[in-house]
Protein backbone atom coordinates (compact mmCIF):
# COMPACT_ATOMS: atom_id res chain seq x y z
CA UNK A 1 0.00 0.00 0.00
CA UNK A 2 1.25 3.57 -0.46
CA UNK A 3 2.07 6.08 2.14
CA UNK A 4 -0.11 8.38 1.54
CA UNK A 5 1.61 11.16 3.81
CA UNK A 6 4.89 10.55 1.95
CA UNK A 7 3.44 12.33 -0.85
CA UNK A 8 2.90 16.12 -1.39
CA UNK A 9 -0.37 17.45 -3.27
CA UNK A 10 0.61 19.80 -6.51
CA UNK A 11 -1.62 21.73 -8.69
CA UNK A 12 -4.41 19.39 -10.28
CA UNK A 13 -5.85 20.26 -13.49
CA UNK A 14 -8.43 17.32 -13.90
CA UNK A 15 -11.22 16.51 -11.50
CA UNK A 16 -12.37 13.10 -11.14
CA UNK A 17 -14.92 11.31 -8.87
CA UNK A 18 -13.09 7.48 -7.90
CA UNK A 19 -16.40 5.16 -7.71
CA UNK A 20 -16.17 2.69 -4.66
CA UNK A 21 -15.44 -0.25 -6.64
CA UNK A 22 -11.93 1.18 -8.30
CA UNK A 23 -11.33 1.65 -4.40
CA UNK A 24 -12.38 -1.69 -3.66
CA UNK A 25 -10.21 -3.23 -7.04
CA UNK A 26 -6.98 -1.52 -4.87
CA UNK A 27 -8.15 -2.30 -1.60
CA UNK A 28 -8.83 -6.14 -2.49
CA UNK A 29 -6.10 -6.89 -4.83
CA UNK A 30 -8.72 -7.38 -7.43
CA UNK A 31 -7.47 -8.67 -10.62
CA UNK A 32 -7.55 -7.81 -13.66
CA UNK A 33 -8.80 -4.72 -11.95
CA UNK A 34 -5.97 -3.87 -9.65
CA UNK A 35 -3.18 -2.24 -11.84
CA UNK A 36 -5.63 0.46 -13.00
CA UNK A 37 -6.48 1.17 -9.78
CA UNK A 38 -3.31 1.45 -8.51
CA UNK A 39 -2.23 3.99 -11.29
CA UNK A 40 -5.76 6.20 -10.59
CA UNK A 41 -4.71 5.87 -7.01
CA UNK A 42 -1.43 7.03 -7.35
CA UNK A 43 -1.95 9.67 -9.68
CA UNK A 44 -3.75 10.92 -7.54
CA UNK A 45 -1.83 10.91 -4.38
CA UNK A 46 0.95 12.57 -6.62
CA UNK A 47 -1.35 15.55 -7.11
CA UNK A 48 -1.74 14.61 -10.56
CA UNK A 49 -5.60 14.06 -10.33
CA UNK A 50 -8.22 16.27 -8.25
CA UNK A 51 -9.87 13.69 -7.06
CA UNK A 52 -12.95 12.73 -4.97
CA UNK A 53 -15.14 9.73 -2.88
CA UNK A 54 -18.13 9.98 -1.96
CA UNK A 55 -18.61 10.38 1.57
CA UNK A 56 -21.10 7.27 1.83
CA UNK A 57 -18.09 5.32 0.11
CA UNK A 58 -16.38 5.03 3.44
CA UNK A 59 -19.11 3.76 5.28
CA UNK A 60 -19.90 0.77 2.25
CA UNK A 61 -16.17 0.30 2.30
CA UNK A 62 -15.94 -0.36 6.20
CA UNK A 63 -18.18 -2.85 5.38
CA UNK A 64 -17.40 -4.45 2.76
CA UNK A 65 -13.54 -4.77 4.16
CA UNK A 66 -14.20 -6.26 6.95
CA UNK A 67 -13.90 -9.75 5.48
CA UNK A 68 -10.61 -9.21 4.38
CA UNK A 69 -9.22 -6.37 7.09
CA UNK A 70 -10.03 -6.21 10.76
CA UNK A 71 -10.96 -2.76 12.49
CA UNK A 72 -8.32 -1.13 13.07
CA UNK A 73 -6.69 -2.22 9.91
CA UNK A 74 -10.36 -0.61 7.92
CA UNK A 75 -9.64 2.28 9.96
CA UNK A 76 -6.51 3.08 9.04
CA UNK A 77 -6.91 2.22 5.12
CA UNK A 78 -10.06 5.00 4.95
CA UNK A 79 -8.29 7.12 6.89
CA UNK A 80 -5.63 7.27 4.36
CA UNK A 81 -7.75 8.34 1.78
CA UNK A 82 -8.48 11.16 3.13
CA UNK A 83 -5.11 12.59 2.69
CA UNK A 84 -5.61 12.42 -0.96
CA UNK A 85 -9.13 12.65 -1.52
CA UNK A 86 -11.44 15.38 -1.34
CA UNK A 87 -14.92 13.70 0.23
CA UNK A 88 -18.15 14.99 -1.02
CA UNK A 89 -20.69 14.93 1.41
CA UNK A 90 -24.29 13.73 0.93
CA UNK A 91 -26.92 16.08 2.49
CA UNK A 92 -30.85 16.08 2.28
CA UNK A 93 -30.98 17.73 -1.19
CA UNK A 94 -28.25 15.13 -2.89
CA UNK A 95 -30.68 12.32 -1.13
CA UNK A 96 -33.84 14.05 -2.63
CA UNK A 97 -32.54 14.92 -6.20
CA UNK A 98 -31.54 11.22 -6.07
CA UNK A 99 -34.75 9.69 -4.78
CA UNK A 100 -36.93 11.83 -7.64
CA UNK A 101 -34.19 10.91 -10.45
CA UNK A 102 -36.23 8.69 -11.80
CA UNK A 103 -33.43 7.90 -14.92
CA UNK A 104 -31.04 6.17 -12.35
CA UNK A 105 -32.43 2.27 -11.33
CA UNK A 106 -29.39 2.10 -8.94
CA UNK A 107 -29.99 5.02 -5.90
CA UNK A 108 -26.22 4.68 -4.61
CA UNK A 109 -25.26 5.02 -8.32
CA UNK A 110 -27.32 8.50 -8.70
CA UNK A 111 -25.86 9.38 -5.37
CA UNK A 112 -22.45 9.40 -6.63
CA UNK A 113 -23.53 11.74 -9.83
CA UNK A 114 -25.15 13.85 -7.24
CA UNK A 115 -21.34 14.11 -5.62
CA UNK A 116 -19.56 14.06 -8.66
CA UNK A 117 -22.00 16.85 -9.90
CA UNK A 118 -21.29 19.40 -6.55
CA UNK A 119 -17.72 18.53 -7.05
CA UNK A 120 -17.47 19.67 -10.87
CA UNK A 121 -15.92 16.88 -11.34
CA UNK A 122 -15.38 16.28 -15.43
CA UNK A 123 -15.53 12.61 -14.98
CA UNK A 124 -17.17 9.23 -12.80
CA UNK A 125 -14.33 6.31 -12.73
CA UNK A 126 -15.93 3.32 -12.35
CA UNK A 127 -16.01 -0.38 -13.32
CA UNK A 128 -19.80 0.35 -13.66
CA UNK A 129 -19.76 2.75 -16.49
CA UNK A 130 -23.36 1.14 -18.25
CA UNK A 131 -24.84 2.62 -14.39
CA UNK A 132 -24.20 5.65 -15.66
CA UNK A 133 -25.69 5.98 -18.81
CA UNK A 134 -28.10 8.93 -17.67
CA UNK A 135 -25.22 10.48 -15.85
CA UNK A 136 -24.73 14.09 -16.24
CA UNK A 137 -21.41 13.37 -15.46
CA UNK A 138 -19.92 11.10 -18.27
CA UNK A 139 -18.40 8.07 -16.32
CA UNK A 140 -15.27 6.50 -17.94
CA UNK A 141 -13.49 3.08 -16.62
CA UNK A 142 -9.81 3.35 -14.94
CA UNK A 143 -8.26 2.11 -18.23
CA UNK A 144 -10.28 4.79 -20.08
CA UNK A 145 -8.99 7.40 -17.84
CA UNK A 146 -5.52 6.26 -18.12
CA UNK A 147 -5.85 6.36 -21.57
CA UNK A 148 -7.05 10.33 -21.79
CA UNK A 149 -4.39 10.99 -19.69
CA UNK A 150 -1.46 9.74 -21.59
Amino acid sequence: MLNWHLIERKNMESKILVDTNVLLDYFLTREPFFNDAKQIIEKCAEGKINACIAAHSVSNMFFILRKTYDVKERRELLLSLFEIFDVEGIDSEKLMKGLKNETFSDFEDCLQMECAESFCAQYIVTRNTADYVTSKIPAVTPTEYLEMER
